[in-house]
């Protein structure tokens, strides 16, 4: 559906620690992109989507952009409810804020499992599985 997104963060080492740990916990990886972004991506084999990380401010975006001015909300597939829980762990070792403990979510008939942590600059990012319960 989409080729990638990208959002500014405040401290990168903050940032890619968080991700790196978020990534580790569903079977992703974090790619260096630059000085001063990364990318979130499947695998060093499949990096298409993506979601680029930095600090840098875009040439397409005008002075008006601000960082987390307007928290995002990214939500990531995960394979399993033990993926998920995996995540919330990692992402809360990491320095990320709770904002929804593992569970159920949505209707039943969604059966949908996911979390929900804030990262080091207010984003809420969810991983979730479809199938579970």
């Amino acid at each position: 559906m989409f080729d990638h997104i990208g959002f500014r963060v405040r401290d990168l080492r903050a940032a890619r620690r968080f991700y790196d740990a978020v990534a580790g916990a569903l079977g992703l990886q974090t790619l260096d992109n630059s000085a001063h972004s990364f990318l979130l991506v499947r695998s060093t084999e499949q990096t298409v989507p993506f979601v680029w990380i930095g600090t840098d401010q875009p040439a397409f975006w005008t002075d008006a952009h601000q960082v987390s001015a307007s928290p995002i909300h990214l939500a990531l597939s995960a394979k399993t409810p033990q993926e998920v829980d995996a995540f919330h762990r990692a992402a809360l070792q990491a320095g990320g804020i709770d904002n929804g403990f593992p569970g159920p979510r949505g209707p039943a008939e969604m059966h949908y499992y996911g979390a929900y942590v804030l990262d080091p600059d207010g984003n809420n990012v969810e991983a979730g599985c479809r199938g579970a319960g």
